[in-house]
């Protein structure tokens, strides 16, 4: 499997629910290093994964309403724990839809998969990764 991998950051504040979260429950910042993986069988007929310059404007695109803000005031995440697990799949949502709408320069139904990895520091990270065609 082929993969590209295109990188941003962003810097957010917000605060957890539940004893198990410690000091973090109240608010506090955090800067977030992403790392988008868009990943296919096979290359295109120009020999890559997708256009990886329109792969970053698409990634900065879905960051941009995170970077700078308090998460807990979003409408769309108030009231959740946005730990950096969720929002693997908050950032993986938005990828995916793109990929599929063909907005990564390839059709769609060519690529395979997409694993977000968020570093929250250099000593810890998460992802999350599916398929973007499940059942195909």
């Amino acid at each position: 499997m082929y993969a590209v991998e295109v990188r941003d950051h962003i810097m957010i504040a917000h605060s957890f629910k539940g004893a198990v979260f410690g000091p973090a429950q109240a608010l506090h910042g955090a800067t977030f290093v992403i790392d988008a993986a868009i990943m296919a069988d096979t290359l295109d007929a120009n020999a890559v994964v997708v256009d990886i310059g329109r792969a970053h404007e698409v990634l900065k695109g879905v960051l941009e309403p995170l970077n700078y803000k308090n998460l807990d005031t979003i409408p769309e995440l108030a009231g959740k724990n946005t730990t950096t697990e969720f929002l693997t799949r908050h950032v993986y949502d938005r990828l995916a839809e793109a990929a599929r709408d063909g907005k990564l320069g390839r059709e769609g139904r060519d690529l395979k998969a997409i694993r977000v990895t968020i570093s929250e520091s250099h000593l810890a990270r998460a992802w999350y990764e599916a398929p973007l065609w499940p059942g195909a």
